[in-house]
């Protein structure tokens, strides 16, 4: 849940203080710095409960876990997780380009260029790693039905989504945080920690019970 609101809080830091609709690299020379500032600081943090997130995901696994679509899951989440943070690094250079470089020509040129490559490891190579993330958890999941059969319909669907049309709108991303948000709720229902009405008390166990070899 920390990351999901730490990495939206910092997306749409970023997507408003750079619109689009503006010459390539005219928003890093023109932006709203502090906002800027205040999404690079975040950024960090969301990666440390990302870090998170997978070890809990993955301890709710437990002897159910299937070694060949694990090796993808933790794979393409540290892939999405590295290429987050090389975007992040980008753009606090980009911050500071507006400090070192004088003339406002050369700026722009080291804008576009840094836009540029940031938008591409981000929307290109880092979205589709977290599309890859979801659709083998899900797989997962699917598999030994240790989720609702709905969270895996979903999880497919907003994978597709996040995998088509990511080029097509920069706030394709906020999708990734919304969908860790709903699993971490129902993770957290499903382990007693949120109460439901009508429950009675009774709390659902932690993981299901390891299954035999012979289990289909």
């Amino acid at each position: 849940m920390l990351f999901a609101l730490l990495f939206g809080a910092a997306l749409v830091l970023i997507r408003t203080a750079l619109p689009a609709g503006g010459a390539l690299g005219s928003q890093w020379v023109d932006g709203a710095d502090g906002r800027l500032r205040l999404a690079v600081l975040l950024m960090p943090f969301a990666g440390i409960a990302f870090l998170w997130f997978i070890g809990v995901v993955r301890d709710g696994l437990g002897t159910l876990e299937d070694r060949f679509f694990t090796t993808v899951f933790l794979g393409s989440g540290l892939l999405f997780l590295a290429m987050v943070f090389v975007s992040t690094a980008a753009g606090a250079g980009l911050l500071a380009s507006k400090e070192f470089l004088a003339e406002a020509g050369t700026r722009t040129e080291v804008a576009a260029f840094g836009q540029g490559f940031l938008i591409a490891l981000t929307n290109t190579y880092a979205l589709r790693m977290a599309a890859v993330f979801m659709m083998s958890l899900a797989t997962i999941w699917l598999r030994t039905r240790l989720m609702p059969g709905w969270l895996v319909i979903v999880t497919y669907l907003v994978a597709l989504c996040v995998l088509v049309a990511s080029d097509i709108s920069l706030w394709m991303t906020v999708a990734f945080p919304v969908w860790v948000l709903v699993v971490s709720l129902v993770m957290l229902v499903r382990s007693g920690v949120i109460d439901l009405p009508g429950d009675d008390g009774e709390v659902s166990p932690r993981r299901s019970p390891t299954r035999s070899p012979d289990t289909a």
